[in-house]
């Protein structure tokens, strides 16, 4: 497969996948951890589905806390191509800073698409024709996203609806982007699904450098002055340090989403090409089950029970459908709790249940509270 000509990577590697706790901490989140025993991190297969269409051509967006661990996960990215956050400032900011830097260094007609750095993706070649359609359509002037096809009527993802095609000849099945949707209730995402228009919204976006950095000029002036002010200074060690202190904190915290997507969307501006492959963006222990392999049981039927780890420290008894994480040495024995969560690590035991796992944030957010930095 050859890559495609002009087009870069951008990963934004951010946040503490606090749902996934005590597995993922802040100091060592989700995207570094291999959650689905393949023997790579979340962020390696990213790159290395991304290689193909990119030649690795690609920038990692991070936290400077991250960097490090990131670079040592990806020896083969030159030290330009590991952008340090000095503070989450949410994704507008992340995007737009590698957009910023693409433009001054490849110019403003360079493609960029951005891919979380924690999602799952199976059927490669679906995916990689739908990017190659994305990159067409943003070449054509189009902020571009890629509408996943729904199998459910999920309550936990944005949608997004489309139009009538978009009339690029290289992007056949791109459509208009008729507007975007947060996530609804059930009855009305089921409502949505009936009509055919709408697909789940995965933060997928690919556009021109220049056309991203336009849109945020009209949209959010001051943020786009200072991705530029920092972008101009960015390759130059001299002057990167300072410029960063002074403009990075004041940057407006938004969403892409928000800055970018709904407005141009509004003004006919965004486009969405099909996604009919498999994704997930791994939000907590219930979404992970159905990414691991099942349990061996001797010939016995598939129960839904899942073992990230070590399957030889663990023991269920009439707990169909439980998930054992075994990461602290011990053995851990279910008996009688279908559908469990137990998540066990050296300083930290969450047990739990598949139906709860939404709201493992709250045992966070308990810690935090009662001073417990150490475990976050």
């Amino acid at each position: 497969m050859t890559s495609i000509p002009g087009f870069w990577a951008v990963v934004p590697a951010g946040g503490a996948g606090t749902r996934l706790w005590p597995l993922s901490r802040a100091g060592h989140p989700k995207f570094l951890l291999d959650l689905t025993g393949s023997g790579r991190s979340l962020l390696q297969t990213t790159v290395d589905r991304l290689e193909p269409l990119t030649a690795e051509r690609v920038v990692v967006v991070t936290g400077a806390a991250h960097a490090e661990a990131v670079r040592a996960q990806l020896p083969s990215l030159g030290a330009s191509q590991v952008l340090a956050e000095p503070s989450p400032r949410d994704s507008m900011a992340a995007i737009g800073l590698a957009a910023a830097i693409l433009a001054e260094r490849h110019g403003p007609d360079a493609v960029l698409g951005s891919f979380a750095a924690d999602h799952v993706i199976d059927d490669l070649d679906r995916f990689r024709s739908a990017v190659r359609e994305g990159v067409e359509a943003a070449r054509a002037g189009y902020v571009v996203t890629i509408g996943i096809a729904a199998t459910e009527p999920s309550t936990a993802f944005g949608y997004v609806r489309s139009a009538e095609p978009l009339g690029v000849e290289a992007a056949p099945s791109a459509r208009h982007v008729a507007g975007f949707t947060e996530k609804p209730d059930a009855e009305t995402a089921a409502a949505y699904l009936a009509t055919g228009d709408y697909r789940w919204n995965a933060g997928m976006f690919l556009v021109r450098a220049g056309v991203l950095l336009d849109h945020l000029a009209t949209q959010l002036p001051a943020l786009a002055a200072g991705l530029r002010t920092i972008a101009a200074a960015w390759d130059d060690p001299a002057r990167r340090e300072a410029v960063l202190a002074e403009v990075w904190p004041g940057l407006t915290k938004i969403a892409i989403d928000h800055a970018i997507a709904e407005p141009v969307a509004a003004a006919g501006g965004v486009a969405v090409v099909p996604g009919d492959f498999s994704w997930d963006d791994v939000g907590d222990f219930d979404s992970l089950a159905p990414l691991l392999a099942p349990v061996a049981g001797g010939g016995t039927p598939d129960d839904g029970a899942r073992t990230l780890g070590d399957d030889s420290l663990v023991q269920r008894i009439a707990a169909p459908g439980a998930v054992v994480v075994p990461t602290g040495g011990r053995t851990v024995t279910v008996l009688g709790i279908p559908d469990a969560v137990v998540v066990d690590t050296p300083d930290a035991l969450l047990v739990t249940t598949r139906a709860h796992a939404q709201q493992v944030k709250r045992v966070v957010d308990g810690w935090r509270d009662r001073g417990r930095d150490d475990l976050l």
